[in-house]
């Protein structure tokens, strides 16, 4: 079961995979509450939902961590994060020592397998993450990992891929808008952008025109640094998650601009949506998205 806490309230959703289906979700639950006071919600989803029957991931909010890529450092698997650390003392706007890290090693390309490889590493502040920790603890649910929105929007990227052909998918929450590039079920390349949901639906003609421009931009230099990075995965398609009232037009106006196909997604065409009839609209897919992409998950190996 997969839990965020938003601005809003606390969402969660649980899906299961299914042999030679699609992945199904089960149920989804909202209650809600204050940000700086997501403990009674938390209790509320622990009696609807009982938690401590599940392992529980927390998806963290895009502003509660940091990403940065690095090169690998020459070090045993074992010694990486802590080679990692020293590497990002310098990167991070607080403390390393103050840090909770854990790193992603992105695949090389083919054709440049002799490259150095390369990391994500994935930053945290310690108090935020005993904060969590002990929210669940007062429940007493099982917390199994904690995850941020890029592995979650891994998760339903990899259930879009073509064989051998990298997928970007976008997406425009409340919190920002970001992009994946995932191929092989692997997370090569991510950015944030902060352009919020409300932005788009709710701007003059103006305003939109120049928040899709910027959108354009961003996605413009993000494919034309993987084409650099990785020449011999061929990126298939950009695709854009449910969004309310405005992905049709963002759709048409990336497809002008973009030398990639352009398409809109609804969840249904990938997960079996049968056990949760409110996911028919596409302001719920828009608001679950990244929970239910959490939901996914499956245990990850170290590097």
């Amino acid at each position: 079961m997969a839990i965020s806490f938003q601005a809003d309230g606390v969402y969660a959703a649980y899906a299961r995979p299914v042999t030679g289906g699609k992945p199904a979700v089960e149920w989804l639950s909202f209650h809600p509450s204050a940000i700086d006071s997501p403990a009674s919600a938390l209790d509320k989803l622990e009696r609807e939902r009982k938690t401590a029957q599940y392992q529980c991931s927390c998806l963290l909010g895009t502003r509660d961590y940091q990403m940065v890529s690095v090169d690998a450092p020459a070090v045993p698997a074992e010694e990486m994060k802590s080679a990692v650390r020293w590497v990002l003392k310098d990167m991070l706007d607080f403390s390393v020592e103050e840090a909770t890290i854990d790193v992603l090693r992105v695949p090389a390309d083919k054709g440049m397998a002799a490259r150095n490889s390369t990391l994500l590493a994935i930053a945290a502040r310690n108090q935020l993450i005993q904060q969590r920790q002990a929210l669940f603890d007062e429940v007493k649910a099982t917390l199994k990992a904690i995850d941020i929105p890029d592995m979650a929007q891994r998760n339903i990227s990899a259930l879009l891929e073509q064989e051998e052909r990298a997928i970007a998918l976008l997406s425009v929450s409340e919190e920002g808008t970001l992009v994946t590039v995932t191929c092989g079920g692997e997370l090569y390349f991510s950015r944030h952008i902060d352009i919020v949901a409300e932005q788009l639906q709710h701007s003059d003609p103006e305003s939109t025109l120049a928040l899709q421009e910027r959108i354009t931009l961003e996605l413009q230099r993000s494919m034309d640094y993987f084409d650099r990075q990785y020449p011999s995965t061929p990126l298939a398609k950009l695709v854009i998650a449910p969004m309310e009232g405005t992905d049709i037009k963002l759709r048409d106006y990336l497809a002008a601009n973009l030398y990639v196909p352009v398409e809109t997604l609804d969840l249904s065409s990938i997960l079996d949506l049968s056990r949760t009839p409110e996911l028919g609209t596409k302001i719920m897919q828009q608001r679950y998205f990244r929970v239910i992409g959490a939901a996914l998950r499956q245990e990850e190996t170290a590097p």
